[in-house]
């Protein structure tokens, strides 16, 4: 989370200040945090992966969603927006809102030197108390480095991490895979975040 405004707000003045802003903001207990744009390789790594689900998801009920696409949680009450969301099945949304996703099955966040920290930790908390969230996985995009994250059925989450091109990142809940070299597709090592 990136500047934080002085004033508490409601979810209601929260959402109403959201369709007008200028850019997009985070919301957590009353206070509203600005999230900062993303660099060109953090744009790359997010539509490689949509490109990637979006074919995968040609003939199944699945649908997946980029960083405009917000998600409340309802459990805790926070309001982002992931890099990238997938639902498996019905789409729920907030009551009267069709802007607010309420149940990912799989979330994905790129991580930057400003949000790897909040997204590893606090945020992925946060994250875990969706019912409907199986798996949660970070894209590094300054090195070759993901981490993916899976609910076993006792709720304990396992940890596998790929650093090669060559790996190939498996979701099963959501059977799609997807290889390091199509992750990191077009990715410009030479550019600072």
């Amino acid at each position: 989370m990136a500047l934080r405004q002085q004033e508490n707000y409601t979810p209601e003045e929260y959402l109403a200040l959201e369709e007008t802003a200028d850019y997009r903001s985070e919301y957590f207990r009353g206070e509203i945090f600005a999230m900062s744009g993303g660099s060109a390789n953090h744009n790359r790594i997010a539509r490689n992966l949509v490109v990637g689900l979006d074919t995968a998801f040609a003939d199944k009920p699945c649908e997946a969603f980029i960083n405009d696409m917000r998600l409340l949680v309802k459990e805790n009450g926070l309001y982002t927006y992931p890099d990238v969301m997938a639902v498996c099945g019905q789409l729920e949304f907030v009551p009267d809102r069709t802007d607010t996703l309420t149940n990912p099955s799989l979330i994905i966040e790129v991580l930057s030197k400003s949000t790897a920290g909040y997204d590893r930790g606090a945020k992925f908390e946060l994250y875990r108390a969706l019912n409907s969230l199986q798996d949660y996985v970070l894209v590094d995009q300054a090195k070759i480095h993901v981490e993916h994250f899976h609910r076993l059925d006792d709720g304990r989450w396992l940890l596998q991490e790929f650093n090669e091109l060559e790996d190939v990142l498996k979701i099963e809940t959501i059977e799609f895979e997807i290889s390091l070299t199509q992750i990191y597709q077009k990715v410009d090592w030479t550019l600072s975040e």
